[in-house]
C-alpha cells in the first residue's frame, strides 16, 4: 500500500516521510514547486520506495492524476503553504478555479476542507497529519527546566482567551502578550513573523520612552515620585507567546507547529514564555527545542484544551 504525501515547506514533510517509511509504507510525494525543499529529490534517489512528483499550487487535477496513477488511496498534508501565497500567487486549473468560485469565505480552513472533499470524491482519503507523529505532540504541563512565573501565568490566562477568540475566526493561532495586554496577533505572516513584529514594537516603545517627558516637566528634572509614576504606566517588557489550535481544529491540515526557529525568534524578541495547546501542537526537534529554550531561560508549558 502507498501513502500519498502532499508536501509543503519546512521539516514537517521530512519528519512524516521518515515516520511513514519506518512503518514500511511506500510513499508518493506530491511536492509543491513553490514550497517544498529540493532535498526531497535526494530522499527519493536514496530510497526506491519514495517517488516524487513536482506540481504547482494551482494544479489540483494534476495532483489527483498523480495519486491515481500511483495507486494512492490515502494521503496526508504536511508542511506549511504560506497563506498569502494560497490566495495571491496561484494560477488555478479548471478544477481548482471551480472550487474557489464556490467558496463561501476565502479562509484557509474553507479552502483546504474543499480540497479534501474533492480528493475524497476521487477515492483519496485525506488523513490526519499527526497520524505518524503522535510522540511529537506537546504534553500537558511544564516542558522546560523553568516554569512560568506569576506574571507569565497571568499573561497565559489572558492570552488563551484572546487567542481562542481569534482562532475561531481563522485569523491566526498565536498572540503575543505583555502585562496582560495584546502586543501582536498572528495573521497571514505566521507565528515567527508575529513574534518578530512584537519584539520590534517593544523596541520602538523603548526608544520612544527615552524621549518621554511628563506634561510640564522635562525628564532631566524628574524626581523619585515622577519616575515611579512613569514606570507604573509603562508596559512590562517581557513577552509571552500563546499558541492554540482552532476550536474545531481539523487535524488533517494546518496543525499548530513549534520548532527551533520559533524559540530563536522568541530570543531575538525578548520573549520569556511560550504556551502551546497540549495534545494538538507538534514540537519539532523536541529535545533540541526544549534544551535551547531552557538554556535561554524560556519557560514552555502545554496548556489544557479550552
Amino acid at each position: 500500500m502507498k501513502l500519498g504525501l502532499i508536501a509543503g515547506n519546512g521539516r514537517f514533510p521530512f519528519l512524516l516521510l521518515d515516520a511513514a517509511r519506518a512503518t514500511g509504507l511506500a510513499v508518493t510525494v506530491a511536492a509543491i514547486r513553490e514550497e517544498t525543499d529540493k532535498e526531497i529529490d535526494e530522499r527519493a534517489a536514496a530510497d526506491r520506495s519514495i517517488s516524487v512528483h513536482w506540481i504547482s499550487l494551482g494544479e489540483l487535477s494534476r495532483l489527483i492524476e498523480v495519486f491515481h496513477k500511483e495507486g494512492v488511496t490515502r494521503a496526508v498534508m504536511a508542511g506549511q503553504v504560506k497563506h498569502k501565497q494560497i490566495f495571491s500567487s496561484i494560477r488555478p486549473d479548471w478544477r481548482l478555479a471551480k472550487l474557489l468560485l464556490n467558496l463561501r469565505t476565502r479562509n484557509t480552513d474553507m479552502l483546504l476542507g474543499a480540497v479534501a472533499k474533492v480528493l475524497g470524491d476521487e477515492g483519496i482519503e485525506l488523513i490526519s497529519s499527526t497520524a505518524f507523529l503522535e510522540p511529537l505532540l506537546a504534553g500537558e504541563g511544564v516542558l522546560t527546566a523553568r516554569a512560568p512565573d506569576e506574571e507569565e501565568r497571568k499573561n497565559i490566562e489572558y492570552g488563551l482567551a484572546v487567542a481562542r477568540a481569534v482562532a475561531a475566526f481563522d485569523i491566526g493561532q498565536t498572540v503575543v502578550v505583555a502585562a496582560q495586554a495584546c502586543v501582536a496577533v498572528e495573521a497571514m505572516e505566521g507565528t515567527d513573523a508575529a513574534i518578530e513584529r512584537a519584539g520590534a514594537l517593544m523596541r520602538t516603545m523603548d526608544q520612544a520612552e527615552g524621549e518621554f517627558d511628563l506634561p510640564g516637566l522635562k525628564s532631566e528634572t524628574w524626581g523619585t515620585q515622577d519616575v515611579m509614576a512613569h514606570d507604573a504606566s509603562t508596559l512590562a517588557r517581557r513577552l509571552t507567546i500563546v499558541k492554540v489550535a482552532k476550536p474545531k481544529q481539523d487535524m488533517r491540515f494546518d496543525v499548530p507547529v513549534i520548532g527551533i526557529k520559533t524559540v530563536e525568534a522568541m530570543i531575538r524578541a525578548g520573549a520569556t514564555c511560550l504556551s502551546v495547546e497540549a495534545g494538538r501542537t507538534l514540537l519539532f526537534d523536541r529535545e533540541a527545542l526544549l534544551e535551547r529554550a531552557s538554556a535561554a531561560g524560556i519557560a514552555i508549558v502545554g496548556s489544557a484544551r479550552g
